[in-house]
């Protein structure tokens, strides 16, 4: 080898050496970066577009004081093989966090679980509304599903998640749970189908919030029923009225009782011809597994549930005990709003 040859291989050698100096030096501090605490002193919401680029995203972090360094960044993200495995959306990234928990976030897409909670007894027009009012929700409404064929709970979406998927969440909700409970109902039940079985289920959401005390109000129902008896439920009556837009913001009157409609269980026989709202899971099992009792009448206790009745007359004595505890709180400065009376004969 000649020397001008050695004085190549001399200079590609310490070149080398260099590059590789370098190179050590660059991971070093990428490393030492990653597991830094980032500069963020509170935590910090990030809104990531779809289809943003590394740079793109990196300069939104740097902007909202995520990281620091944002070269160094975006070379810890090429250098982990994770540039193209990024996700859009909101990110809350806690006080400090280091490069390494930001980049791994993004690489799980570990966006914000926003929270949309649907109350039992809604109607699809309240639900609707509710929806229409969800801050970070996109999209248009779809047509509205029948009547409580939405299940009440709480869901978790994601910024810019549509109307019309949570929906459809919903209804497979519903679909789901009467796919559960429906088999495993009790024998003799005086219900035609599912659907029958949502419309009661409906009416016992709106009779009481007592959870104790469902499968006694669903009894009652059962009971009247197979008996033939009118369910007098004052809820259907309200439904009647309202066409289930929202509550009905007043008293029902004598009138009200004697409304021509076909929801008004104080003029028909049977159930009503459909559900007066989205009933949740434990009034569904309550409908479909009622408690073994043989009450016929219910009324509002005083404390929030109701005193329950197997003949008129014992009814009639917690009617005359309930309007006392009413006409008691009238006449007392502070009165809390009387619960609704449930069938009444």
């Amino acid at each position: 080898m000649g020397p001008r040859a050695l004085k190549l291989l001399a200079v590609l050698t310490m070149l080398a050496a260099l590059a590789a100096a370098v190179a050590i030096a660059v991971w070093s501090q990428t490393r030492a970066f990653l597991v830094e605490r980032g500069p963020s002193l509170t935590e910090t919401v990030v809104v990531l577009p779809r289809g943003a680029s590394l740079d793109q995203i990196t300069s939104s972090l740097n902007a909202a004081g995520v990281i620091d360094r944002p070269w160094l960044f975006r070379l810890a993200v090429r250098l982990s093989g994770q540039d193209r495995a990024l996700k859009a959306g909101e990110y809350a990234f806690p006080a400090g966090a280091t490069p390494a928990s930001v980049i791994n976030m993004l690489a799980r897409g570990e966006t914000v679980a926003r929270r949309l909670t649907v109350a039992e007894g809604l109607t699809v027009a309240e639900v609707f509304r509710l929806l229409a009012e969800t801050d970070g929700l996109s999209g248009e409404l779809p047509e509205m599903p029948p009547e409580g064929s939405l299940l009440p709970e709480t869901y978790f979406y994601a910024l810019g998640d549509e109307r019309a998927e949570l929906v459809r969440r919903m209804e497979h909700g519903m679909r789901r749970l009467l796919d559960e409970l429906w088999p495993a109902r009790a024998a003799a039940l005086p219900l035609a189908d599912r659907q029958e079985a949502i419309t009661l289920a409906s009416i016992v959401d709106k009779e009481t919030g007592v959870a104790e005390e469902r499968g006694a109000v669903a009894a009652v129902f059962h009971n009247r029923l197979r008996r033939g008896m009118r369910l007098q439920s004052d809820p259907t009556v309200i439904y009647g009225l309202t066409g289930g837009d929202g509550p009905l913001d007043r008293e029902l009157t004598r009138a009200d009782w004697e409304h021509d409609s076909p929801y008004n269980t104080y003029r028909i026989y049977g159930l009503p011809p459909g559900p007066i709202g989205n009933p949740g899971r434990a009034s569904l099992e309550a409908v479909l597994n009622p408690d073994d009792v043989d009450y016929l009448y219910f009324v509002a206790d005083g404390s929030g549930g109701h005193a329950f009745g197997r003949t008129l007359a014992e009814h009639n004595r917690n009617v005359a005990r309930w309007r006392q505890i009413k006409n008691d709180r009238q006449s007392s400065p502070a009165t809390a709003s009387p619960a609704k009376p449930g069938p009444a004969g």
